[in-house]
């Protein structure tokens, strides 16, 4: 029964990517059939900020109490999460060159803060590799962590939706579900961001593993 979301986070994924090209969408100007991509930009997303936010919580158990095995969780589920945040860049891009013209505006915030966001937590990783103490570089790290969750959540969420964006659900455009995310989509949406939520969870298990194998293997 562990291993059960695994099935299910594959059989969801197969899915919404089937599916997803299959089902009928809302006919809408500009967008046409480009808004298929909501089905797979979205949901990586959403998988990437909640391996920030796991990462944000082991940061945080790991300053109550002292352990390095928090440090290296926290540490793990941000190279998740930076990970994803390459497809969702990608098709970001390839969304953006069909519907605004160009891969990449500097005039829409959310964009800019994407990008931002993802050098504040390169930044971290280079923090890490620059402590050589255990115990200082994961207090270090947990208290930089915090901040990076913390300034992220500011650029991609909060900044966007004070000021123009071209981003749905932004500054001065309607989130997607008031016009054009209808009951047909949503039994795609919905099902993809369960389906990569769940499969980040098991890479992250797998980054977890991993670490705890290479520190074993230096021991002996």
């Amino acid at each position: 029964m562990k291993s059960a979301y695994k099935s299910i986070s594959v059989l969801l994924i197969l899915y919404t990517l089937v599916w997803g090209l299959l089902n009928a969408v809302p006919r809408l100007d500009i967008l046409n059939e480009t808004i298929r991509n909501v089905y797979y930009h979205v949901p990586v997303w959403f998988a990437m900020l909640f391996m920030m936010a796991l990462s944000l919580i082991q940061s945080l158990r790991q300053l109550q109490t002292g352990s390095l095995l928090h440090d290296a969780k926290a540490a793990n589920a941000a190279v998740v999460g930076l990970f994803f945040s390459i497809p969702g860049l990608l098709t970001g891009s390839l969304w953006a060159k069909f519907t605004w013209g160009t891969w990449w505006t500097f005039q829409d915030p959310k964009l800019n803060g994407v990008a931002i966001s993802i050098l504040i937590y390169l930044a971290y990783f280079i923090l890490r590799l620059s402590v050589d103490d255990e115990q200082k570089r994961a207090r270090i790290s947990a208290v930089y962590n915090v901040f990076a969750f913390v300034m992220m959540n500011v650029f991609i969420m909060i900044l966007p939706r004070l000021t123009d964006s071209l981003h749905p659900g932004n500054g001065g455009n309607p989130a997607f579900g008031k016009y054009d995310l209808d009951d047909n989509m949503r039994l795609v949406f919905y099902p993809a961001v369960i389906g990569w939520v769940l499969f980040s969870y098991w890479m992250y298990e797998i980054k977890n593993r991993l670490t705890f194998l290479q520190h074993k293997l230096y021991e002996n």
